[in-house]
């Protein structure tokens, strides 16, 4: 049974994505051409417009496509009390998201001032901020709102950091989301060994 012409279109789109997310953290998205992702391809750069106008466009669908998981984090977070356990299944949920949409998150810490001037820069900052809203009290001492904005930027931050450490990449998850668990338990005023 062949594919449907449907399937092929998002199998080509899959398939730019991948070779250009591949290339800009290769070498850097200022330096990688349309030219070079349709090389890569073996399509002609008319096949690459079908899909997208400019490499923006490319990073744009990456980021939206990658992003939907931390979208459906959002809209749950919002619709449960806000209780201490309901903010820890979000850095769960938010730590298991991560883990699909690392090479993007490279890409944009190894970018970082191309990401700035491109507009998913700004739709990435405003998750944080809605994610960080969702685990910190507005009346928390100044401490805790430390606590919870550290607990999610450690989230993520952790799995950049130990991606070039040894170890089985479902531990070093494990250990990060400890230790954002932490984070979040001590500013609800518990001892995280409760």
């Amino acid at each position: 049974m062949g594919s449907t012409p449907q399937q092929r279109r998002g199998n080509t789109r899959q398939r730019i994505q991948d070779v250009a997310l591949e290339l800009f953290v290769e070498q850097g998205y200022e330096k990688t051409s349309l030219r070079e992702i349709s090389e890569r391809l073996d399509v002609t750069k008319a096949a690459l417009y079908y899909h997208f106008k400019t490499k923006e466009d490319i990073l744009v669908s990456i980021f939206e496509d990658l992003n939907r998981p931390v979208e459906e984090l959002l809209a749950w977070g919002q619709e449960q009390p806000r209780t201490l356990e309901t903010k820890k299944e979000i850095l769960r949920r938010y730590s298991e998201a991560l883990v699909a949409v690392a090479p993007l998150f490279r890409f944009m810490q190894e970018n970082q001032a191309t990401v700035r001037d491109l507009r998913v820069g700004g739709t990435m900052k405003e998750r944080l901020v809605a994610l960080v809203a969702l685990i910190q009290e507005p009346d928390a001492s100044l401490s805790d709102q430390v606590r919870c904005s550290t607990a999610l930027f450690a989230t993520h931050a952790g799995m950049f950091a130990l991606k070039d450490v040894e170890g089985d990449p479902e531990e070093k998850r494990k250990a990060v989301l400890e230790v954002s668990l932490e984070l979040i338990t001590r500013a609800h005023g518990r001892d995280p060994v409760e």
